[in-house]
């Protein structure tokens, strides 16, 4: 199969992103201390239009890094904290009969959820029900979520990242592995050294005002995400 030959607006955009590694690691580690390697990992997965899901204990700021990242790639973000209560339409979004005051005329109204962002954290994803799962999932498999018929596409780009605890399995609705199949990359999360742990101390106690420089936009991100699949 022929590669499809780079143009000189691909080799510059291959150029921003090989230069903006380094700056993109100095910005997040404003404030997040350690984890190099989970961050690579999550920005890859980015990078190349997948998903990905963290497992580790809680407390090992999964939700920071996540918000960091977004805000350093000038993304927008949502948390989604999977319960088992939780519904499919709290995810998705619903319909609601909405009623103009003026003329007194109803319509359905479509109220979106909290997937409708470029990065959502789907934090402790095993704690819901496998219906709710499926919302999440199909959503990460089409790009779009359908309600009531109707079809609304996601924005891009596009990526979730998913956490679970591999320590409490009481309550929990394990992902098969045809689910597990839709995260590009298991990244697996640990407690820092010692050194670290104090760094992090020092971080949390002091007063914090993050300033992080946007390095890059998200039509770059889903430019470069076009390349990859040419190559």
């Amino acid at each position: 199969m022929a590669v499809e030959q780079l143009t000189i607006s691909d080799e510059q955009l291959l150029d921003k992103l090989a230069t903006a590694r380094e700056r993109l690691l100095r910005e997040i580690r404003k404030a997040i201390v350690g984890q190099d390697d989970v961050v690579e990992q999550v920005l890859l997965s980015l990078f190349v239009g997948g998903h990905s899901i963290i497992t580790g204990v809680p407390g090992l700021a999964k939700t920071l890094l996540v918000r960091t990242i977004s805000s350093v790639l000038d993304l927008s973000f949502k948390r989604i904290q999977f319960t088992p209560d939780l519904m499919p339409a709290d995810i998705t979004g619903t319909e609601i009969i909405e009623e103009d005051r003026a003329t007194g005329h109803r319509a359905m109204q479509f109220i979106r959820g909290p997937i409708f962002a470029n990065i959502v954290l789907a934090d402790e994803i095993n704690r819901t029900p496998p219906k709710t799962q499926a919302a999440l999932l199909e959503a990460m498999q089409e790009g779009r979520v359908t309600v009531q018929g109707v079809s609304y596409d996601l924005p891009r780009p596009f990526h979730v990242l998913a956490t679970q605890n591999p320590i409490e399995m009481e309550g929990t609705y394990p992902l098969p592995e045809a689910q597990l199949d839709r995260f590009m990359f298991n990244v697996r999360i640990g407690y820092l050294p010692e050194e670290e742990e104090v760094a992090v101390v020092k971080q949390t106690t002091s007063p914090q005002d993050y300033k992080f420089e946007r390095l890059m936009s998200a039509e770059e991100i889903v430019a470069f995400q076009k390349l990859v699949k040419q190559v």
